[in-house]
């Protein structure tokens, strides 16, 4: 039975949206967007996907019978070009894109299948795949992506009010540590290639055209050693001290990155995603202890 764009039911991954102005327009705009972009781009959508935070995503199937993905994304800085980075990476390691309407920050994507999460892999063959991911991704980068440097420094900003405000989920000592590195971190870094600053093992998806593709890219431009951060701090791929030093020496030596900065940029990235609530926020405090304490 054909989806009724007009009848679209929120995932509960969504909800959180209720809690601003911003968001609350725009889950209430969303039916009739939907049934706008699927009326111009000529798609059947079955009920969406329930995993996104930041989108609504469905699948999609084109006038030719072809099989897609349609995401229709909540105005965010870390995605805003995400359109533009898969352009970039052109199908290569990375799902590729059909259409993108700026104006409604829709995107109709590759659908892959199988489509199972490389998180449901064996953890040091997913290891293996980001590995051989990585390097595919690290292309020379042009405009309009925002600087690894510039986010870091946002980041270090924000850190005591989004501490506070999430009721200091964790002792200042992180927060202190983490703004320190930030700071010590985006000092002299000038390395410039494109990155995925969130990939974890639920953005990979086994394919056909290429056994994994990446996809929900939110890029940056910087160092090779950020690269990491996402990958050493997946408590899917095992969650321990000994867990996370065995990813991070791994994935340093292997990718040929220097192992204290992709260190420091792993752990300040995970004191930034522990204030940001959500299931994995005891997870990376965690982790965030570890990697303060790690050499």
């Amino acid at each position: 039975m054909e989806y009724d764009p007009r009848s679209l039911v929120v995932p509960e991954r969504l909800g959180w949206l209720r809690e601003h102005d911003a968001g609350r327009q725009w889950l209430g705009a969303l039916p009739d967007l939907l049934a706008d972009v699927t009326a111009d781009w000529s798609l059947r959508v079955a009920a969406p996907y329930d995993g996104s935070r930041f989108a609504l995503v469905l699948p999609a199937t084109l006038a030719d019978g072809s099989k897609a993905v349609l995401k229709l994304q909540y105005p965010d800085r870390e995605s805003a070009h995400e359109a533009a980075a898969l352009r970039c990476w052109d199908g290569d390691g990375v799902v590729r894109l059909i259409a993108h309407d700026e104006r409604r920050a829709a995107l109709l994507i590759e659908h892959c299948s199988p489509g199972d999460y490389l998180a449901e892999a064996d953890p040091d063959n997913a290891v293996s795949v980001f590995i051989g991911l990585l390097p595919l991704l690290w292309k020379p980068p042009a405009p309009p992506f925002a600087s690894l440097a510039d986010e870091a420094r946002q980041w270090a900003s924000d850190l005591m009010p989004e501490w506070e405000r999430a009721g200091r989920p964790c002792e200042r000592r992180l927060i202190d540590a983490a703004r320190d590195t930030l700071e010590s971190l985006t000092a002299d870094s000038t390395e410039q290639v494109l990155l995925h600053q969130d990939l974890h093992s639920y953005n990979v998806l086994r394919a056909t055209r290429q056994p994994w593709l990446v996809i929900d890219p939110k890029p940056l431009v910087g160092e090779r050693a950020f690269a990491v951060a996402p990958i050493v701090r997946d408590y899917e791929l095992g969650h321990s001290r000994r867990q996370l030093r065995q990813r991070l020496d791994r994935l340093s030596t292997e990718l040929d990155v220097d192992r204290e900065r992709a260190r420091g940029w792993t752990f300040a990235q995970t004191v930034v995603w522990a204030l940001r609530g959500g299931v994995g926020s005891r997870y990376h405090v965690e982790s965030a202890r570890w990697l303060l304490a790690m050499r």
